[in-house]
Order: structure tokens, then sequence, then C-alpha cells
């Protein structure tokens, strides 16, 4: 939060000063009728530029670092009122944000098909880390069949995502539904 916070804080203040600062620069280089200050003028733009694309990369870097993946698992799990869902939660500090922001979006879906497509009463999710891999496993114990993966946009999603980070996702309808 207090990271978000920073972030909100630099965006607001400092990129919007910068901002106008180059809207300023710019309509000076416009209204310069003195030649000698056109390379200075320009210099000056051009740095304004620099730092804008600085700030504008450093607050998405502090927002997305920001993310706490156990938490946001878990209020999407405690959300949940059935099927009763435990979680395994086993990863370190420093998760790429591509596979943060992947891992709670397939989550959502599976704990949404849990809800509506499956008579579950116990789900797991398990989120470890292994050395050169991530591994997120989904199952509940329910009985009704799921489409096949390719019948399913949600499915499909999940399958473009993993596909996206170079890694492989496997469904299985036997004995409740997984996702691995």
């Amino acid at each position: 939060q207090e990271r978000n916070r920073i972030a909100r804080e630099i965006h607001d203040n400092v990129g919007h000063m910068l901002t106008r600062s180059i809207l300023q620069v710019g309509a000076l280089k416009v209204i310069n009728e003195n030649p000698s200050l056109d390379k200075p003028i320009g210099d000056l733009q051009e740095t304004l530029n620099t730092a804008m694309t600085s700030v504008r990369s450093s607050v998405h870097d502090l927002h997305d670092d920001a993310i706490d993946l156990a938490s946001a698992i878990r209020e999407i799990t405690d959300a949940i009122k059935s099927p009763a869902i435990s979680l395994d939660y086993d990863m370190g500090d420093h998760v790429p944000k591509e596979i943060k922001y992947a891992f709670i979006a397939i989550v959502k879906e599976a704990t949404n098909n849990m809800q509506k497509h499956s008579n579950a009463t116990n789900a797991e999710i398990h989120v470890k880390e292994h050395p050169g891999f991530f591994l997120l496993h989904i199952t509940d114990n329910g009985t009704r069949k799921i489409f096949r993966p390719t019948n399913g946009i949600g499915l499909s999603n999940m399958e473009e995502r993993v596909r996206n980070l170079g890694g492989t996702i496997r469904f299985d309808t036997e004995n409740g539904f997984k996702i691995s």
C-alpha cells in the first residue's frame, strides 16, 4: 500500500510538473526568435522528456512490485463461500510481475469456474516456486465434467497467458477438476 501511495504521489506531483514544464518549453521553442537559444531549448526539452520517461518507468515499476501475490490470491479465495478453498503458498520475494498477473488472472477464472460449473465442496490452490519455474496447481473435488479447454473462453485465456510466459498448462477432469 505504501509503495502504491508513493507511486501515486510521484505520478500526481512530479509527473504533472514535468508535463507542465515540457509544454512550457515547447511553447518557448515556438515563440523563440533568438537562434542562439535553439540548441539550449532543444536540449532542455530532451532532458525533460527523458526525465518524464524515467519517472513513468519508475512509477510503473513501483506499482507492479507492490503487488503482493499471496495477498491478492487470499483476497480472491476469501471472497468465496463455496467451495472451501485451502491455499498453500510458497514463493520467494522476487516474483516477476508477469507471473503475478498471470497467476492472479488464472486463480480468478478458476474460482469463478468452480462456482459456476462445479458442485465442488473443497478446493486447493498450490502456488510454489521451484528452481527454474513457478507452479500453480488448482484442484477441486467436483463431479461435473467441464468442457474441453478449447470450448471455453476462460480456459483458452488461461492457456494463452501461460503460453505467453513460455510455460505449459494442463487440465484434468478425472476425480474433480485440476489445472496445473
